[in-house]
């Protein structure tokens, strides 16, 4: 019999109207009424916080990652259940924070409370449930809208519709319905090259380029953090003409501060040598991407800051694919 742990921590599946609009209200009790199994699973639950995902914070996730590692001998697959808005985040550094862990841990939600007469989250429920007991698939996946979608690969990309995600630069995982699982692509193995950390450094900044940015912000970030990703145009450039962008990277690596150099294109990665604008980036020590999605970058900059500080470290551990995060297939 397969034994699965449910995680709650609010979002809106769990949400009730209150005066000031929808927020989580279920109690785990609730909850567990609409998670229907069959004799072959054992089903436990457990409230870990009861949060709208916007709330959601760094400190969280490692909360949810030790609970997980603590409960890991006792279940053999895990379902957090979580709000839509911040939970590509929470996959992806569950993904790092959890590395090398051999159990199926799933993320699903609803775009609507479980408890409306008209809600996705009731066949979110059956699908998780059934990912979680008939995969087999270590790692951690977001499962919602009948797919099942790798963690560091999944991206919100619709506020209302049922299929809010969509998996980016990588295939999905799995068709679900109901009883009914199709793996459509199963990851390959990868080896195990850094040990599990449970750790987390939040001073990061998120700064997507946009033409007028003034040089002089990075003057700021120069003494307010300690990594930064931009989300630069196209193939990774950024401009070097009137408002020179690329000579605030360089001083920034210069100071030792780590520079990761994304796309704001979802679709395909980036090629930082193709053009000069990019080319001038690489060469002021910008340190590539790839294809990974932004909710990626993010957290796995923080895990890794949270373990190194050296340049040439972090470079060597953002560029490594770890949970799939990078092109591997």
């Amino acid at each position: 019999m397969k034994r699965i742990l449910v995680a709650a921590t609010g979002g809106t599946i769990s949400s009730t109207p209150h005066q000031d609009g929808l927020a989580p209200g279920l109690s785990i009790n609730q909850m567990a009424h609409y998670f229907e199994h069959k004799q072959d699973v054992a089903v436990d639950f457990h409230v870990l916080m009861n949060k709208d995902s916007t709330n959601m914070q760094p400190e969280d996730w490692l909360a949810i990652a030790r609970f997980i590692h603590e409960n890991q001998d006792r279940y053999d697959s895990f379902i957090i259940t979580h709000g839509t808005d911040t939970m590509a985040y929470t996959a992806s550094a569950l993904s790092y924070l959890l590395y090398n862990l051999q159990k199926t841990v799933v993320l699903t939600g609803s775009q609507v409370p479980v408890s409306f007469r008209r809600t996705d989250a009731k066949k979110n429920i059956k699908d998780a449930l059934t990912f979680a007991k008939r995969a087999n698939l270590p790692g951690v996946y977001i499962v919602f809208d009948g797919k099942a979608i790798l963690g560091t690969r999944a991206v919100k990309m619709r506020t209302k519709s049922y299929d809010a995600f969509e998996s980016i630069n990588y295939p999905y995982i799995a068709t679900i319905d109901g009883e009914r699982l199709r793996i459509d692509f199963r990851p390959k193995s990868q080896v195990s090259v850094f040990p599990r950390h449970f750790g987390i450094c939040p001073d990061v900044f998120l700064l997507k380029v946009f033409p007028g940015l003034s040089p002089v912000f990075f003057d700021f970030l120069e003494t307010h953090v300690k990594g930064l990703i931009i989300e630069s145009f196209g193939n990774g450039g950024l401009s070097f003409e009137n408002r020179n962008l690329t000579a605030g990277v360089k001083r920034l690596v210069q100071k030792g501060i780590p520079v990761i150099i994304t796309t704001q294109c979802l679709e395909e990665g980036q090629n930082m040598e193709l053009y000069e604008v990019g080319k001038r980036v690489a060469d002021a020590g910008g340190i590539t991407a790839g294809d990974m999605n932004t909710e990626a970058v993010v957290t796995k900059l923080m895990w890794v800051l949270a373990q190194t500080s050296d340049p040439a470290v972090v470079k060597q551990m953002m560029q490594t694919p770890i949970a799939h995060d990078l092109d591997d297939i």
